[in-house]
């Protein structure tokens, strides 16, 4: 009877371990395309990422180099103050949009250039993404906005 009860809390305790290890496996999987990772220009100069690969770069707008293109397509640089990342992006952009102004967009570094799906911008005139304020704060370039 012990030896029944003993064999009985193992198998329950194999299929618990097992059930775990297959959720824990399935969350990864779902969350994979989700978690995007943050770089800033001098870090994507340094260590350039594969193609194929998703992430966040932000920083500002280099003043002279927004130019609209046709048909919605848009290439302007992205400086942190010790690199510059030219990038291309078709589609809208948001209202607070310019030059010398934060920004933070997801997309993929080909062939030299940033190709962004998705361009964030700051909400107000105070507003700058945390990523983008320390990424200036470590080239020493970032101003603590007027208030």
């Amino acid at each position: 009877m012990k030896t029944l009860k003993k064999q009985r809390r193992i198998q329950v305790l194999v299929a618990a371990t097992a059930a775990l290890i297959l959720a824990s496996g399935l969350i990864g999987y779902a969350m994979r395309d989700g978690i995007n990772f943050f770089r800033a220009p001098s870090q994507v100069m340094e260590e350039p990422p594969k193609s194929s690969e998703v992430f966040r770069m932000g920083g500002l707008v280099e003043e002279g180099t927004l130019v609209r293109g046709e048909g919605g397509e848009v290439r302007f640089s992205v400086t942190d103050g010790g690199a510059t990342v030219p990038v291309v992006f078709a589609g809208v952009l948001p209202d607070l949009f310019g030059e010398n102004q934060g920004m933070v967009g997801t997309g993929r570094y080909v062939n030299g250039v940033f190709e962004a799906s998705e361009i964030l911008a700051k909400h107000d005139e105070t507003y700058m993404p945390k990523e983008v304020v320390d990424a200036l704060k470590e080239q020493g370039v970032y101003q603590e906005p007027e208030s």
